[in-house]
């Protein structure tokens, strides 16, 4: 099961059809990123034998964001890179099976951003965190810091539950995976597309209806496509927390259907964002906003709308998922795919 399985949705879904633009810096943006990784301590040895090694966090970056300073597409890089590691690292005994040490190691990482630096001989994670808390709060407001701490969390509780249902064997409902995965995936990387752009979302805009649908959106098709690519490796594991699985418990049928079942979800939920994506400039106009916060709440929904495909691009291209997963013969063709689509 690979992103092949996503293709048909370059044809159907409207978020998803015109190919990624890409930063020109990309490739520098590469070797600066395993620089700052391998110097934190986040990758070691060969990058190639290690899912976050293979990741390739640049490639989502300079997709993401094609026009922005480099320094801050970096700063988004870096960001993607310390959540894979925070995540393969709660994927990982002790953490995978205990709410209690989930726990404990957030206290560790939230105490180095409260107090601005990381302790003697931390953790690399926790003194990756310190550093990037430094590098991307200036110029923010304290309603920003507020929101992107919130949404740190938000996952803390989200891995810990998860912990528990690990260890008790439990699978989500269909009904109730949406909302617990999206707290699960990173909710506070949505939050650095601010000041990734120098820009801050309103308040007024934040609190309406279409941003709720536009950014929680965004987020399930991004993490449902993920759960398509990465649901070999995570059945290997027994991990119970994929929507391929997840579907094809509650409907009995094989992981193949239900992942089809998968990506008619993603198909209708982009549906649903593109419409309001369509709507969100009469939305803008109820709000009485000046100038310069509609400029700001425009472009940051742009990127929303532009991730699902950079995200999809970033998948045929990453080595993320491909470990432990014996080759498909076809997948090379099936990518090929995708490329003749750019």
């Amino acid at each position: 099961m690979d992103v092949s399985l996503l293709l048909p949705l370059t044809d159907r879904a409207a978020p998803l059809a015109a190919p990624s633009a890409v930063h020109p810096g990309a490739w520098q943006l590469g070797e600066r990123l395993d620089a700052w990784a391998r110097g934190i301590g986040l990758v070691l040895g060969d990058p190639d034998t290690t899912p976050l090694g293979r990741a390739h966090c640049e490639r989502m970056a300079a997709r993401a964001f094609p026009a922005a300073e480099l320094d801050r597409v970096e700063l988004f890089a870096r960001w993607l890179t310390w959540t894979f590691a925070l995540d393969d690292t709660v994927d990982r005994a002790p953490f995978a099976g205990s709410a209690t040490a989930v726990y404990g190691l957030y206290d560790e990482l939230l105490g180095a951003v409260r107090r601005g630096r990381a302790r003697p001989g931390a953790r690399p994670l926790e003194a990756a965190l310190a550093e990037l808390w430094l590098l991307t709060t200036p110029g923010t407001s304290r309603d920003w810091r507020r929101r992107f701490l919130q949404h740190m969390e938000d996952h803390r509780a989200a891995c810990a539950e998860e912990a528990v249902r690990r260890r008790v064997g439990r699978r989500l409902t269909p009904d109730g995976y949406a909302f617990a995965r999206r707290r699960a995936c990173g909710p506070f990387l949505y939050d650095l597309v601010e000041p990734v752009l120098g820009v801050e979302m309103p308040a007024r805009v934040l609190g309406t209806p279409a941003w709720k649908l536009v950014s929680e959106g965004t987020a399930d098709v991004v993490a449902w496509s993920n759960d398509v690519v990465s649901y070999g490796l995570e059945a290997a594991r027994g991990d119970v927390h994929n929507l391929v699985g997840v579907i094809a418990a509650a409907r009995g049928v094989e992981a193949e259907q239900a992942a089809r079942l998968v990506v008619e979800r993603i198909a209708a939920r982009a549906a649903d964002v593109q419409a309001e994506v369509a709507a969100f400039p009469e939305t803008l106009g109820h709000l009485r906003l000046t100038e310069e916060q509609r400029t700001a709440a425009t472009r940051v929904v742009a990127v929303l709308l532009d991730t699902p495909r950079a995200h999809l691009e970033w998948l045929a291209e990453s080595g993320r998922y491909a470990g432990g997963v014996p080759e498909d013969p076809d997948r090379a063709r099936r990518l090929d795919a995708l490329a003749s689509l750019r």
